[in-house]
């Protein structure tokens, strides 16, 4: 089967959603102080408690998402979401209320659960030693969507804070019509496994899949990292308000240039980097540099510099799609949906935590009364996560097993 059609559709569902996370990033900060009534502060609060509401969500259906792929196919998954996502932007752009938009985030983290199918697929037509590089793809696509969105939120933003919902909503409907024609199916009789309710649930997915030797600490240090990394999304837009007096536009080009960043680590410099470092050192040498760029953050006061830090930043992306790979290789063909489903709930079990974790810390160091004036405390408590991330890895004998494969 020639995948380039597949592949390009894959990397352009990823692009469009990050396009629309994105796109929406800019205007959060003024949205819900226009239907809350709230100060930046206590709108970074309720920012936080939705996005760990869409992470519930997440945590819920990624498995039950994975394993209906594995039965049913990615394709009739990946096109139905798609479908339903568009409708949960128009409903996100018609809120009036706290309340609505509640309601719209648990329809949209449902939706967003298709992440473990997308990769799913992705790990169907990869051969082992490709998948780590493939899964880099993905990140890339990521990369270049946040390069994307923020910019387009950035600029749209200017017609009112409910215009870059209405664009995400087109967005996700050119996209289900694209696949709908391009989009051929994976899962065969030869690889296709019964649907069972035990396994399609959080903890039936964690069961199952810890039994392969070595996945349990990989999960935790997954877990942990993703808590860290979502100081990005989690407070990145308030950050750069309260430390650097940003708007909507400055925020969204800030995000942009991250998003370059990514996109070129991860679409360009992954391969050679893998072929150099091996999956192994990728984590390691990720995880560090991502320790460097929190303390950096950290204590930085001028918005330039932060931006001058970007290219540090990105290059610590290297570790997610290594340590994927690693993963990925220690799963049978038939395991691949609910494997990125279980690692799908992890993301999402760290993302209900880490939303109130991160923005509670800037609440925290933000507010009228703080003791101490500092913004950027949520990349400092990020910077001891990764350290805690690299003390498991290096001293767990996964260690030596992913040396081998290398």
């Amino acid at each position: 089967m020639d995948n380039r059609l597949p592949i390009t559709f894959i990397l352009i569902s990823v692009v469009l959603d990050s396009m629309g996370i994105g796109l929406i990033m800019p205007v959060m900060p003024d949205l819900i102080q226009e239907v809350g009534g709230a100060g930046i502060a206590d709108a970074a609060v309720w920012g936080g408690i939705l996005a760990t509401i869409f992470a519930a969500m997440q945590f819920i259906f990624g498995p039950t998402l994975g394993s209906l792929s594995d039965r049913f196919g990615r394709r009739p998954v990946l096109l139905i979401s798609l479908a339903v996502m568009a409708f949960d932007y128009i409903l996100m752009a018609i809120a009036g209320s706290i309340t609505f938009l509640i309601v719209a985030r648990i329809i949209g983290g449902i939706t967003a659960a298709t992440q473990s199918t997308a990769a799913a697929y992705m790990a169907d037509i990869s051969e082992p030693d490709q998948k780590a590089a493939n899964f880099g793809l993905i990140g890339a696509a990521f990369g270049v969507g946040f390069v994307l969105g923020p910019l387009m939120g950035g600029v749209l933003a200017e017609y009112g804070t409910r215009a870059p919902f209405y664009a995400a909503a087109a967005l996700a409907a050119a996209n289900f019509l694209f696949g709908y024609f391009v989009l051929p199916e994976t899962v065969t009789d030869k690889i296709r496994r019964p649907f069972e309710w035990r396994r399609a649930n959080p903890m039936g997915a964690f069961k199952h899949i810890n039994k392969l030797p070595g996945l349990g600490r990989l999960m935790l240090i997954t877990f942990i990292y993703t808590i860290a990394f979502f100081v990005y999304p989690g407070v990145w837009a308030y950050f750069g308000a309260a430390q650097f007096g940003w708007g909507p536009g400055m925020i969204g080009l800030s995000l942009g240039v991250f998003g370059v960043g990514i996109a070129i680590v991860q679409g360009v410099l992954m391969r050679p980097i893998l072929r150099v470092l091996g999956e192994r050192n990728a984590v390691i040498v990720g995880l560090s540099i991502d320790v460097v760029a929190f303390v950096a953050l950290g204590f930085i006061q001028n918005g330039w510099v932060a931006l001058a830090l970007t290219p540090l930043t990105a290059l610590g992306s290297i570790a997610g799609p290594a340590l994927q790979g690693i993963m990925s290789r220690r799963a049978d063909d038939n395991q691949q949906g609910e494997l990125q489903g279980a690692l799908a709930s992890i993301n999402a079990v760290a993302t209900i935590a880490a939303p109130l974790v991160v923005t509670q810390t800037f609440w925290y160091f933000t507010k009228d009364d703080a003791a101490i004036y500092l913004p950027g405390a949520p990349f400092l408590l990020s910077a001891v996560l990764v350290i805690g991330c690299i003390f498991i890895f290096v001293t767990s004998p996964i260690l030596a097993e992913a040396k081998s494969d290398t």
